[in-house]
């Protein structure tokens, strides 16, 4: 039998909550967080506990990690893996959170926020004159532009996506309800635009044709793989 195994992620940005409570189960079986792994989380066999789990979003410098760990481990939070900038603690139940009010759980989407908008503004601004260069070229340049603008953009949508879904969540917190209904609506309209373009575009052959195709599948083909993995390994931890 394996003693390690790994589990997907909803997606931090989207399902934090609903991530650390799938850990707590699993720690609950004996199968304990050992690291980060590339979308998910690789765990170990061990014996069964009862933890909890917070991630925390901060920047540090290294001379200033020690002293961060040792803060949070004094408030009973351990430290299991760290990924850049995304911090994972564990503590035992009845901990008080690391996040316990208003303020601090609004700094913490903020923390997770701020470094993705700019990497976000950066990329929308270069897809933009790449699509400007590929509506004012001909010939070899209009086919260079195209590649490019169809590039950047399957990068960028899944990235303001999850700018989107992050600052939504920070809005839920300060009850700003209209903007949290905003952004809700947003994806589900893109979507259909999306797909209603796709069906009743009558050249589906140009570089835009190829873009929203492309939108609608890397919306819909990973929704259902998350899905799909999701129910499977709900199957397999209660075999657990």
């Amino acid at each position: 039998m394996s003693h390690t195994k790994y589990i997907t992620s909803g997606g931090l940005a989207f399902a934090e909550e609903r991530d650390m409570e799938k850990l707590r189960r699993y720690s609950l079986k004996g199968w304990h967080v050992k690291s980060f792994a590339f979308m998910g989380y690789l765990l170990e066999k061990g014996q069964s506990d009862d933890y909890i789990y917070s991630v925390d979003y901060r920047t540090l410098k290294e001379e200033e990690r020690e002293e961060y760990v040792d803060l949070l481990a004094s408030s009973g939070w351990t430290l299991v893996s760290s990924n850049s900038d995304i911090h994972l603690f564990r503590a035992l139940p009845g901990t008080k959170p690391i996040y316990s009010d208003r303020e601090t759980v609004v700094e913490k989407h903020q923390h997770l926020g701020n470094p993705l908008k700019w990497i976000a503004l950066s990329l929308l601004v270069l897809t933009a004159i790449t699509w400007t260069g590929f509506s004012l070229s001909s010939g070899v340049p209009m086919i260079s532009f195209a590649i490019a603008a169809i590039s950047l953009s399957a990068i960028t949508i899944p990235i303001l996506w999850t700018i989107l879904t992050i600052f939504k969540n920070k809005w839920v917190v300060e009850e700003k309800h209209r903007l949290v209904a905003m952004t809700r609506a947003i994806v589900p309209l893109f979507l259909v635009g999306c797909l209603l373009f796709i069906f009743y575009s009558s050249n589906l052959n140009n570089p835009m044709g190829i873009l929203f195709s492309m939108v609608a599948g890397a919306i819909i083909v990973p929704t259902t793989i998350w899905i799909i993995q999701s129910l499977l390994q709900n199957r397999k931890g209660k075999k657990a």
